[in-house]
């Protein structure tokens, strides 16, 4: 194994490996404490830097403007609620006209279907008189009927009764004539 001799002390295998991985991270420490020493040094120079003045002067702006905001939407919000007022009043109102409208409609439906009732239950009736009438018409056309075909009966068998006496008439008549003797000279 090797060897290495430093200020008198000899370092053999395994010290040497703890010795480098000691003085390698003291080394690491230095410069990691060397690093955050800049950095600070860095944020405190751009902190002396900082304008305080500038930003006191921007953060007034900006609450300014905030203010104006806030007081621009407590006007926008006092108009919303007039608005919404008027609208409630006006969807109010619509409601009445429609409720009125709605029982005016029913009356008009009501006094229409009474009506409507009265008409049917008139021509219900003049059906009924008509049919009636119709009834009394064809019997009355039927007994006209059957006193016509009596009179054409009784017509026919008078006619009939005269022409067969008049056929007996003009026999008698006839064979009186070729019974004389002296018609046929």
């Amino acid at each position: 194994m090797a060897e290495v001799e430093f200020g008198g002390l000899k370092f053999s295998g395994g010290k040497m490996v703890a010795i480098l991985t000691a003085l390698s991270t003291l080394g690491g420490a230095a410069w990691g404490g060397f690093q955050i020493y800049a950095d600070y040094m860095d944020m405190k120079e751009i902190i002396q830097n900082i304008d305080t003045d500038a930003i006191a002067a921007r953060n007034d702006v900006i609450e300014t403007k905030l203010d104006e905001a806030i007081e621009y939407t407590r006007d926008i919000k006092s108009g919303l609620k007039d608005d919404i007022f008027k609208l409630e009043e006006n969807i109010e109102r619509m409601e009445d006209k429609v409720d009125k409208s709605e029982t005016r409609i029913k009356d008009a439906q009501a006094s229409i279907e009474e009506a409507l009732g009265q008409v049917r239950a008139d021509l219900n009736q003049q059906s009924k008189d008509v049919t009636s009438s119709i009834r009394e018409v064809e019997g009355t056309v039927r007994a006209s009927e059957k006193d016509v075909r009596d009179v054409m009966k009784s017509t026919v068998k008078d006619l009939e009764d005269k022409m067969d006496k008049l056929d007996n008439n003009l026999r008698e008549t006839l064979q009186e004539a070729l019974d004389n003797p002296l018609a046929g000279k």
